[in-house]
Order: C-alpha cells, then sequence, then structure tokens
C-alpha cells in the first residue's frame, strides 16, 4: 500500500478534522498544502466549485457561482479540504466577479508556486446579465509561460449557448 506518512502529512490539519470553523470572512490562511509525489510529472489537477458566493461590493446583494480551477502543480499542491474552506470564506467578501477570480488565482500562486493555474468564474446572471471572468498564470521563463499565454488569447473560443447554465 503506498500511502502519505506522517512527514508528508504535516502541515495538514484541516482533513478529517470534524471540528473546522467556517468562515465567514476572507481567511486565506486557512489554505495547506502537501508534497507532490510526483514533481516531475507534468499533470492536471481540476477543481469544480459549483457553490461559490460572494457579495457584490456595491449593493451587498449575493453573487453565485461555478468556480473552475485547474493547475499543473510543482513541488507542493493545495489540500482539497482546506480549499474548500477558503472558497466558502468568500461568503460574506465583498468584491467584483473580476477581482474574486485573481484573489483567488493570486493566492493559490502563493500558496503553491505551480508550473501553470487557471481560474474561472461562471457567475449567474443578475440584473439580466452574466459575468465569466478567466485568468491565468505560467511560471516565468518556463513553457508554462506561453501556454498561459496561448490559452488566454485563445480562451472561450467556442462560447457556450446561453440554456446550459
Amino acid at each position: 500500500m503506498t500511502g502519505r506518512n506522517e512527514k508528508e502529512l504535516e502541515g495538514v490539519s484541516l482533513l478529517g478534522n470534524q471540528t473546522n470553523v467556517y468562515r465567514a470572512d476572507y481567511a486565506p490562511e486557512v489554505l495547506e498544502t502537501f508534497p507532490n509525489k510526483h514533481p516531475e510529472n507534468d499533470y492536471f489537477v481540476k477543481f469544480n466549485c459549483p457553490e461559490f458566493t460572494s457579495l457584490c461590493p456595491k449593493t451587498g446583494q449575493p453573487d453565485f457561482a461555478t468556480i473552475y480551477i485547474s493547475y499543473v502543480p510543482g513541488e507542493r499542491m493545495v489540500e482539497s479540504k482546506s480549499l474548500k474552506l477558503y472558497l466558502f470564506s468568500f461568503r460574506n467578501h465583498g468584491d467584483f466577479h473580476e477581482d474574486c477570480v485573481n484573489i483567488i488565482m493570486k493566492d493559490l500562486i502563493r500558496l503553491m508556486d505551480p508550473k501553470y493555474i487557471e481560474v474561472w468564474g461562471k457567475f449567474t446572471p443578475r440584473g439580466g446579465i452574466s459575468i465569466d471572468p478567466y485568468c491565468n498564470y505560467g511560471k516565468k521563463d518556463t513553457l508554462w509561460e506561453k501556454v498561459a499565454f496561448d490559452r488566454l488569447t485563445h480562451h472561450d473560443m467556442y462560447p457556450e449557448k446561453i440554456d446550459n447554465r
């Protein structure tokens, strides 16, 4: 059996903890990482958060979205329960949609130093319009920097139909 030993799980305290506090204020400090067992391999890790909520900074009205996070890990990976608690911490956070996805991406870059990451927010319509901001990052001076540019310039070339929300 190939599991993680205690040293590899050092710093991971939220997984399996039944007494977690669900913060209702922006809390990047809840994010945790663990070592990537395969840093020599390039592979994507993808997360979907279909119940993301934040607040409009002007009206205080709730905004709802599915947040998609895809990244190619380097030496560290984000622990999924801490990511869930982190995303939940936006619940009472007031920021525009574009700011939320960029904040999420930058916090994860600081946390993990991934080779590549992208964050896409698909917000439900409010006032008859939806906003779907996308941002990405490729590690400077690597092939992932070019991948980031290519993915950004070709992002959403085939927009979805409005009936699939």
